[in-house]
């Protein structure tokens, strides 16, 4: 999603780094003249209409194949799940690790096991079976900002067994 032209209330640099402003948002790809949103996004040719498909950054690479996590949240989520990270593997890239919190309380031993091989399944069929998730975890609840946003840096630190260096007050 690209704007051709400014508007008034747009934020045009950063104080004392304006080449910090221009290389994420007016990309030479570009030729510097069209601002990027971050967001993927289709038009409709009948309606004009946009659909809004996620961030164009957060992607991952699992298996040499690009996945977006809005799509594999999006199948989590139609059964009773809340988010997915990615953390490294070896061999693929990424790996997807799903943290679910469930609308019933958190299961044990082999209930978890039971239900992590049915929410693969279900990915599986949604999507395709490459976009399965290789580990899911089940918790409580998910680290938010007092706005309500999931704190996706933190779960993916978490994911990837990185020691937190991030302000964590906010949570």
């Amino acid at each position: 999603l690209v704007v051709k032209k400014p508007w008034p209330a747009m934020i045009r640099t950063i104080y004392g780094d304006p080449e910090r402003h221009k290389k994420p948002y007016f990309p030479a790809d570009f030729g510097g003249k069209l601002y990027l949103a971050g967001d993927g996004a289709m038009r409709d040719a009948k309606t004009g209409y946009f659909t809004i498909m996620g961030r164009i950054d957060d992607v991952l690479n699992v298996s040499g194949h690009r996945m977006g996590t809005m799509e594999i949240e999006s199948a989590l989520v139609s059964n009773p799940l809340v988010a997915e990270v990615g953390r490294p593997a070896e061999l693929t890239g990424e790996a997807i690790c799903a943290l679910v919190v469930l609308k019933q309380s958190r299961p044990s031993a082999e209930e978890a096991k039971k239900i992590a091989a049915e929410l693969r399944n279900w990915v599986g069929k949604e999507i395709g079976p490459i976009a399965k998730p290789k580990d899911i975890r089940f918790g409580e609840n998910l680290p938010k900002t007092r706005s309500g946003k999931i704190m996706r840096r933190l779960l993916r630190a978490i994911a990837k067994g990185e020691e937190i260096t991030q302000v964590i007050t906010t949570l």
